[in-house]
């Protein structure tokens, strides 16, 4: 995870979900957090498997729900879905897993 090139990819379901993919992103850049978003004009499935291929350790998956709530669903590369989160705290956790390997 600490060594990965793009830590988390932001995917947004559809266009309209994308000034919130960016919001996002910007807040995981200001925490250090090696961020990109996912703005092709693809099907969801084939951004997630595209993005599982890179293995990128994280993926959040932006749609209507996440966006109202402030939210975000997250993936973890081989594992799959692990639930929705805050966008905080999915910050706060993966800045943690960062610094622990850090200091070691």
């Amino acid at each position: 995870m600490w060594l990965a090139p793009t830590q988390v990819k932001v995917l947004p379901i559809s266009e309209k979900f994308m000034p919130y993919a960016h919001q996002v992103t910007q807040e995981l850049k200001a925490l250090n957090i090696r961020v990109e978003v996912d703005d092709r004009n693809e099907k969801i499935g084939k951004l997630i498997r595209d993005t599982e291929l890179e293995k990128v350790p994280y993926m959040l998956i932006i749609g209507e729900k996440e966006m109202n709530e402030h939210t975000v669903a997250v993936r973890r590369h081989g594992k799959g879905d692990i639930g929705t989160q805050a966008v905080a705290e999915f910050a706060e956790k993966v800045a943690a897993e960062v610094n622990e390997r850090i200091d070691k």
